[in-house]
């Protein structure tokens, strides 16, 4: 058996990539040089707490800088330090950026998973390790990059929390040399990260320069992959949903933020938190808003409801056991009719279940969420840029509906670094829907707060303060009447559920519509259409490629809220199958959809995943039906 320091021996010379398993989706354009050049994948494994985060982000977007498609994904434990982690970086020339199921290139610096890691290097590929780890490396399909991570960290730093950190830049430099990764664009993504402090950039830009002298002196490089400057991420930029969503929220209007830290939700707070000072103040100084840590999500969300009430544009954010203990105040704010914006980013359940796992498990649980008849509006945003726009727009629906609106991000998402187009400022005026003044009270001569005027089931609203004699009403979670006025008598009971209803369907035209992609055209659809929402998008847009090189013609809606409309049922209607793509056990939209079109429901087929991790397209077509 051999050992780290009994490799098998190399060949000097790149040999030629042998044919690959065409779902592979490899070889990925292969050179005259025998060079892979931007389509490779690789899993950097190290511990949780040891600073890889620095290492990864740099890698991440220097690649990025020198204009490939990218995106990378942090598989990380549900505890502060010392647990394995493993980042994973998709590099590919014509912007798949979905996961993928294998690692063309493996980093192993953890001793803990090194020899799980060893077997996960896909064939052809290239294991980099930290000398000092002993497993066995007896694959002739593999090529062995040995490199001394602590010997070099300890010669350049002495300080021992500082020498474990900068012994992950060791693997920057020798993927630098062994790819060709401009040392100039890591300097960059350094100063990005450390916020132009020179110091902290200075000592990791000296591991990483001492890397690769080390390989440039000890090591001959004889495998395929290879980066290559490309122009095809000019004007994109690169940030994580979370970030997004916040920022939205706030070129939205927010004022008031109630919230309770909870794995994967609480870097949106994090990103409120630091973005809101800088852009909501006034000329003197003077905060326009007020962010509250508050003792449990129960009392957040009852905060967001007084503040919506009071007329502010109020949000929380949480994942699915704060969602549970939301579900009273759901109810109320659903038939209160008050105006509230919460944030899901799905994590796996049941129960605590895989915090730092995604799934998109919470779908039935919001739309219903609260006892009795209550469904509430949904967003299910696709990618960051999304992300931003719901972020505002959830405050214009929650106004104009006067009803609390979920918005379902999820963990890939909210998490993980993507890259996007810049995102569209909201340039139009805020719609806060059916509000009265002073002036309207007058010129009406009152109102009925819960009479539906104009046919649509939303009422009008008058908010606290307003100088006027008639503004003032109850806002009740117990039976009313139009006027707001406490009721237990059946018929104002049956007519105010039955305008809430009306309401209902009122939302399905006024939330984001989906977005329907036809093979050929909406006339002549093909024979098989996929529904999918949320992070499956980019694995879909994968999945559906390779399918059609295998000779599957598909065509694709994409969901981006709930209710359902007639678009997705028209959708349906147009094809023989359907297959509906999505991250839980459960099949929750399946079921969505059978209920929205119970005629069609023998058609409508699940394809769902539930392992916590990302979907990819190659887990599409091994289960492909």
């Amino acid at each position: 058996m051999s050992n780290l320091a009994e490799a098998p021996p190399q060949d000097n010379t790149i040999p030629p990539i042998p044919p690959v398993d065409p779902t592979l989706g490899l070889p990925e354009g292969v050179s005259v040089d025998g060079l892979n050049i931007n389509r490779f994948s690789i899993m950097a494994a190290t511990k949780n707490g040891s600073g890889s985060q620095t290492a990864n982000a740099a890698l991440l977007r220097a690649i990025f800088k020198m204009g490939i498609p990218i995106s990378g994904k942090n598989l990380f434990p549900s505890n502060i330090q010392g647990r394995p982690t493993w980042y994973t970086i998709r590099v590919n020339a014509e912007g798949w950026i979905a996961r993928r199921d294998h690692a063309d290139i493996v980093v192993a610096m953890n001793a803990e998973t090194a020899a799980e890691d060893h077997t996960k290097t896909a064939a052809h590929g290239v294991f980099i390790y930290a000398d000092d780890i002993k497993i066995a490396l007896d694959r002739t399909d593999v090529t062995y990059y040995p490199i001394p991570a602590r010997k070099i960290a300890s010669e350049i730093e002495k300080d021992p929390k500082l020498k474990t950190y900068a012994a992950n830049m060791v693997y920057v430099g020798l993927l630098a040399w062994m790819l060709g990764i401009d040392v100039k664009e890591i300097e960059s993504a350094l100063m990005y990260h450390f916020r132009n402090k020179e110091k902290p950039v200075k000592l990791n830009m000296t591991v990483i320069n001492a890397a690769i002298e080390y390989a440039q002196t000890n090591l001959k490089k004889t495998d395929h992959f290879k980066v290559q400057r490309m122009n095809k991420t000019t004007d994109q930029i690169m940030i994580d949903g979370n970030t997004a969503g916040a920022l939205g929220a706030i070129y939205g209007g927010v004022s008031f933020v109630a919230w309770y830290p909870i794995t994967p939700a609480t870097s949106l707070a994090d990103a409120l938190d630091a973005y809101l000072p800088r852009l909501r103040r006034d000329a003197d100084g003077t905060p326009t808003y007020s962010i509250v840590q508050s003792e449990d999500e129960l009392s957040a969300l009852g905060m967001v409801l007084g503040a919506g009430w009071a007329g502010a544009r109020s949000m929380t954010s949480t994942s699915g056991p704060g969602i549970s203990l939301m579900a009273e105040f759901s109810g109320f704010g659903y038939f209160a009719e008050i105006p509230a914006v919460i944030w899901d980013v799905q994590r796996m359940g049941p129960a605590t279940g895989l915090p730092t796992r995604v799934s998109q498990g919470d779908v039935l649980k919001t739309y219903f969420l609260g006892h009795g008849d209550s469904k509430h509006v949904v967003l299910l945003p696709g990618n960051v840029k999304e992300c931003f726009e719901f972020g505002w727009k959830a405050f214009d629906i929650a106004e104009q509906l006067q009803t609390p609106v979920f918005v379902l991000s999820d963990l890939d998402i909210g998490m993980n670094q993507w890259m996007s187009e810049p995102f569209d400022y909201p340039d139009m005026p805020m719609n806060r829907g059916k509000l009265l003044n002073a002036e309207d009270l007058t010129r009406l001569k009152g109102f009925a707060r819960y009479k539906d005027v104009d046919g649509d089931g939303v009422g009008y609203r008058t908010l606290p303060g307003t100088d006027h004699p008639l503004a003032a009403y109850f806002t009740r979670g117990s039976g009313h009447n139009e006027r707001a006025q406490l009721s237990e008598k059946s018929e104002d009971w049956v007519a105010n559920m039955t305008r809430l209803t009306r309401k209902f369907d009122t939302a399905r035209h006024v939330v984001p519509q989906p977005l329907a992609d036809y093979v050929d055209s909406a006339d002549q659809p093909a024979n098989i259409g996929i529904i999918y929402y949320g992070s499956t998008t980019p694995a879909v847009a994968e999945g559906r490629h390779r399918l059609d090189e295998a000779g599957i013609k598909t065509d694709a809606l994409r969901v981006r809220a709930l209710p359902l409309n007639g678009l997705i049922s028209d959708f349906i209607k147009a094809h023989k199958q359907i297959r509906v793509i999505e991250l839980n056990t459960d099949a929750q939209m399946t079921q969505l959809l059978r209920l929205h079109v119970p005629e069609e429901a023998v058609k409508i087929q699940p394809l769902n995943n539930n392992d916590g991790l990302p979907l990819t397209a190659q887990w599409i077509m091994e289960n492909w039906k």
